[in-house]
């Protein structure tokens, strides 16, 4: 029976850092989450990660320290208050999976890193719950890149026997999941998805939220402005690969851009930008795929769904709803199984989409009580 299966929860803030996603589910034939909900952060933290995420030379150690005990302290508030919410005791559940905050992303170079905040052991005792956190050094440890992690998740519920589907992630960087029948699974990261334009609606407008592409439909794109930007070698270059809000920026973005051109021209072109790059990685890796199955914070951008469309006409894009879960919350999802795979020490990664040398058991468990 589903409901005899151990609960777990899953939690995560993703490159927009925008929020943390919590899902409290079981595992059985398919996930059964119980339930979801996304949790703000509080202003200053939201403003530290930010802040963090732009320029790491400008912080002191000071307020590292004490944003990562302040993230600890949110994502442990979060994981409660959906419990308290559904009527659930803390002690139900086998274990907090938590992905943390990712501030910095530095897969390549003779001494590679990634470091995501969140001190999960300010969560294990705020909850009294089993943490399992610092899911992608390991991987990096083998070699890999560390990212993505969730093709595995996708892998194991997503696909199907007969189909050739992607799996699309459209976070603050976009990722694909290749489930082709027959074949290894491939996953990588292809540059922006809502970063930039988050990041020029800032700019430019006092908020990150365009909602619905608006904004971005109210301008033109700029096709030499596009070819600038598409010239990238990251666009180019062969997965396994990731990159993140570090890499693709507006210090990134100002040298590229013309001299006279409307904000909200920018904004379109931005819009194009991940749509052509996305759309240019499922050609050149997967020119078989006729089923893109989308989820993320971008699946609301109907201009960058419409636009993605536009791109692969010959394509059925939809939702992952269209699979059974929820496009808000698949890594929130993921990062819940991944806390079971640890568990059971089953490897989370694949090293045929992160490169590392082989299968690896991820994450390390931080345990309330002696």
């Amino acid at each position: 029976m589903a409901d005899a299966a151990p609960l777990y929860l899953g939690l995560i803030s993703g490159t927009s850092a925008d929020g943390i996603d919590v899902a409290l589910v079981r595992f059985a034939m398919h996930p059964d989450v119980v339930a979801t909900r996304t949790f703000a952060y509080p202003d200053n933290v939201q403003a530290g990660v930010v802040a963090l995420a732009r320029n790491a030379a400008a912080i002191t150690l000071d307020a590292y320290g004490h944003l990562d005990a302040a993230i600890g302290a949110c994502f442990a508030d979060a994981a409660l208050a959906l419990l308290r919410d559904v009527g659930i005791d803390a002690r139900e559940v086998a274990a907090l999976g938590s992905h943390g905050q990712t501030v910095c992303h530095r897969p390549n170079g003779p001494d590679p890193f990634t470091l995501q905040i969140g001190d999960p052991n300010v969560m294990a005792e705020r909850t009294g719950i089993v943490t399992v956190a610092d899911f992608r050094r390991a991987d990096l440890a083998a070699g890999g890149q560390g990212a993505p992690l969730l093709p595995a998740l996708h892998a194991a519920v997503l696909a199907d026997a007969a189909t050739s589907r992607a799996i699309l992630n459209l976070g603050g960087i976009a990722n694909l999941t290749l489930l082709v029948p027959g074949q290894p699974v491939l996953g990588f990261d292809t540059g922006p998805a809502n970063c930039l334009l988050d990041a020029w609606s800032l700019r430019h407008r006092g908020t990150s939220r365009d909602e619905g592409g608006a904004w971005a439909r109210a301008g033109r794109a700029d096709a030499g402005l596009l070819q600038r930007l598409l010239g990238d070698p990251y666009f180019a270059a062969p997965p396994p690969k990731s990159t993140g809000r570090e890499y693709f920026n507006l210090d990134w973005l100002d040298p590229l851009l013309p001299n006279r051109i409307e904000p909200a021209d920018v904004q379109a072109t931005l819009l194009q930008l991940s749509a052509r790059s996305i759309a240019d990685a499922l050609r050149v890796h997967a020119a078989g795929v006729r089923e893109v199955y989308a989820c993320g914070g971008g699946v609301h951008n109907a201009a960058l769904m419409a636009a993605l469309r536009a791109e692969l006409p010959d394509a059925k894009i939809d939702t992952t709803a269209a699979l059974g879960l929820d496009p808000d919350f698949v890594e929130a999802i993921g990062f819940a199984w991944l806390a079971r795979a640890r568990l059971e020490r089953t490897p989370g990664n694949l090293p045929t989409v992160t490169g590392a040398r082989g299968p690896r058991v991820l994450g390390a468990v931080y345990a309330p009580l002696a």
